[in-house]
């Protein structure tokens, strides 16, 4: 049972520790084409019997990774699936902060033509009003996503401080 027990406790530690390194290292992908393939092959393993919030990453990761690729077709489907992969997160857990964060955080990002914009002021809203009853790993997270996101207003940036 002592087998079992602490099977759970290092299986439950190494995912958490795994969550904190994936957010580190999603905060500087977008700095960079190598970041965001670092951050893209840190995912690679990653399928869709995994953590959800795991999965909206490397979805994130690939729409990425995609603006990297040299043939439009390959841009394209590359966007497409990594778009899939967020949305069937949210799908899953429409009441889970970090996955609004994601796919809010990949809709400023990306160009209009890609058309994938139209949750960004739901999201918004769902981070402002869910923002409190974080955990404080999490809310300095979300806060630091605030502060450098461009969705959000001075006003609301002030209300995260």
């Amino acid at each position: 049972m002592k087998i079992i027990a602490s099977f759970f406790f290092l299986l439950l530690f190494s995912v958490n520790t795994n969550i904190d390194e994936i957010r580190k290292l999603y905060v500087k992908a977008y700095d960079s084409e190598v970041n965001s393939k670092e951050f893209a092959k840190k995912l690679e393993s990653i399928s869709s019997d995994n953590d959800v919030v795991l999965v909206a990453y490397k979805g994130a990761s690939m729409a990425m990774v995609s603006k990297y690729e040299k043939k439009a077709g390959q841009k394209i489907k590359a966007f497409k699936e990594g778009a899939k992969l967020i949305e069937s997160s949210i799908a899953s857990q429409p009441e889970n902060i970090e996955l609004r964060m994601i796919r809010l955080s990949v809709q400023e990002s990306v160009p209009k033509i890609v058309k994938y914009h139209k949750n960004i002021t739901e999201d918004k809203s769902f981070v402002l009003e869910n923002y409190t009853t974080q955990s404080i790993t999490l809310r300095e997270y979300l806060k630091n996503y605030i502060l450098q996101s461009k969705s959000f207003s001075k006003e609301e940036k002030k209300s995260v401080n």
